[in-house]
């Protein structure tokens, strides 16, 4: 079970973006650079994410060698580029935070990337892990039927822009139920 202080303790080791890459290997990060340049948010996105006020804590559980990775933290890193005072995001491996990966198991996998979103007292808020729904359902696309697509292919365009649709969403949603939250309505007296 994930408490706060298993949450801060690991907060506190985990490493922004890229010191967590550079732990990589440099194909690893060849990976994460490709997909992190076919990343872009739209100006409705930006805007939205640069309204948040409350402080949102994000911890990935990440593996730099990992494909759905690669395809999915370098969009995490464009929203939290987006309002770096709201949005403090960090990664960790996996591999390197065992008692951490076995507390938040998904299906009775040590799936990655897994996102815990916590407010600023490191109290849990959400966590959206493996990938999102747009993931899903290319994935079930994929392997589900007649076809496969090879390690390290390219993401469609259009399933790389829902996906990140879909980030934004469970961003904004974790920022509504900051802003919602009665306890932190009455220390922010709004």
């Amino acid at each position: 079970m994930l408490t706060n202080q298993m949450f801060r303790d690991s907060f506190a080791r985990a490493l922004p973006y890229d010191p967590y890459l550079a732990t990589g290997k440099p194909h690893h990060r060849e990976a994460w650079a490709r997909a992190d340049a076919a990343v872009s948010l739209h100006t409705a996105q930006r805007d939205l994410l640069a309204s948040f006020v409350r402080p949102i804590r994000v911890l990935v559980i990440s593996g730099t060698w990992c494909g759905d990775c690669a395809a999915q933290c370098p969009i995490l890193r464009h929203i939290a580029s987006a309002n770096p005072r709201a949005i403090d995001l960090r990664f960790v491996d996996r591999d390197r935070e065992p008692a951490l990966a076995e507390a938040v198991r998904i299906c009775g996998g040590l799936r990655v990337p897994t996102a815990i979103f916590a407010n600023e007292d490191d109290d849990f808020v959400a966590i959206l892990g493996d990938g999102t729904l747009a993931r899903y359902r290319a994935k079930a696309a994929a392997h589900l039927g007649s076809a496969c697509p090879l390690p390290g292919a390219t993401v469609p365009t259009a399933e790389l822009a829902a996906t990140i649709q879909d980030w934004v969403d469970e961003f904004e949603r974790v920022h509504l139920l900051l802003r919602l939250s009665p306890k932190l309505r009455e220390r922010y007296a709004d």
